[in-house]
């Protein structure tokens, strides 16, 4: 009892300071624009400071209550209605890429741990890769794809922004889970080796279970970066039907709505936190099945 009532605690406390956060942010949102230039400000001689006039930055009452009205004049769809239906289209793609960026990021890291060779010749590409402007990536991809196949079926082009969210996730995962297969004590390898145990055998039982600590905020970037990956892949290549597309959109009738456009800003942040909470739920689920010590 004493055990659960910790945990239960513990959530208690987590979802209480989640809570202050985000109240945090708002306050600290409306303090500088009642204090903060209204046409912003320099440090330096270089203009840092944004501009707090309604059109630039409007009031968190104001993006809250454009959810509820109509997304254009005359239509009987609301901004969060339409929000929602983009925030669920991209969580998918992102969810696919952040599946497809996880195998790629595992298998590369499973590779680079078995052999040395391997880990001197890719681990330089997959750091290099993240180089490359994801902007001007995202468009070739497109392009690149139009033609392609996948197991008989045609290529959608879907797939083409669930890729380039991959190619944003496998990052973290295959320098995460490279770390983290490689951490395991040098004693317990060896006393797998004097079990003539296989290095599958090995891999399973004593680098993925030392690997999770690691693997975990791993995962937790790659979630995020899928989604940032799905949204501008969304703005580059003009695919209509997610919360990217709303920004541009919207981003149009800044002027005029300024609390418009928050709005999709908003849910691409509630996109990052829900896949977020998915892997703190995965951690969550894997922690009931070890050993308490290890839990802990």
């Amino acid at each position: 009892m004493t055990v659960g009532g910790t945990k239960a605690g513990a959530r208690l406390r987590r979802a209480l300071m989640f809570v202050a956060s985000l109240v945090l942010v708002a306050s600290a949102w409306e303090l500088y624009k009642l204090v903060g230039p209204e046409h912003g400000g320099r440090v330096l001689g270089a203009r840092i400071l944004p501009r707090t006039e309604n059109s630039s930055m409007p009031h968190v009452w104001d993006m809250l209550a454009r959810f509820r009205r109509p997304e254009v004049r005359g239509s009987s769809r609301t901004v969060g209605a339409a929000v929602a239906a983009g925030a669920w289209y991209t969580m998918r793609l992102a969810l696919a890429g952040f599946a497809l960026g996880c195998v790629i990021g595992l298998v590369l890291a499973i590779v680079m741990v078995r052999f040395r060779l391997a880990a001197a010749a890719l681990l330089p590409y997959v750091v290099l890769s993240q180089t490359v402007p994801l902007i001007a990536l995202a468009p070739q991809v497109v392009s690149w794809s139009q033609h392609l196949t996948l197991l008989g079926a045609k290529w959608q082009p879907w797939m083409s922004v669930s890729t380039i969210a991959a190619y944003l996730a496998f990052f973290p995962v295959a320098v995460g889970a490279l770390r983290g297969l490689q951490s395991p004590d040098e004693n317990a390898v060896e006393l797998m080796d004097s079990y003539a145990a296989s290095w599958r055998q090995t891999l399973w039982k004593v680098r993925f279970p030392a690997a999770i600590s690691h693997l975990i905020p791993a995962l937790k970037l790659a979630g995020v970066a899928s989604v940032v990956g799905a949204i501008v892949a969304e703005i580059s290549t003009g695919r209509r039907g997610g919360i990217g597309r709303l920004i541009l959109e919207y981003s149009r009738e800044a002027t005029s709505d300024p609390a418009k456009v928050f709005t999709a800003v908003i849910a691409a942040a509630v996109i990052g936190l829900v896949m977020t909470g998915l892997v703190v739920a995965f951690d969550v689920s894997l922690s009931r099945h070890r050993p308490r010590e290890a839990a802990l």
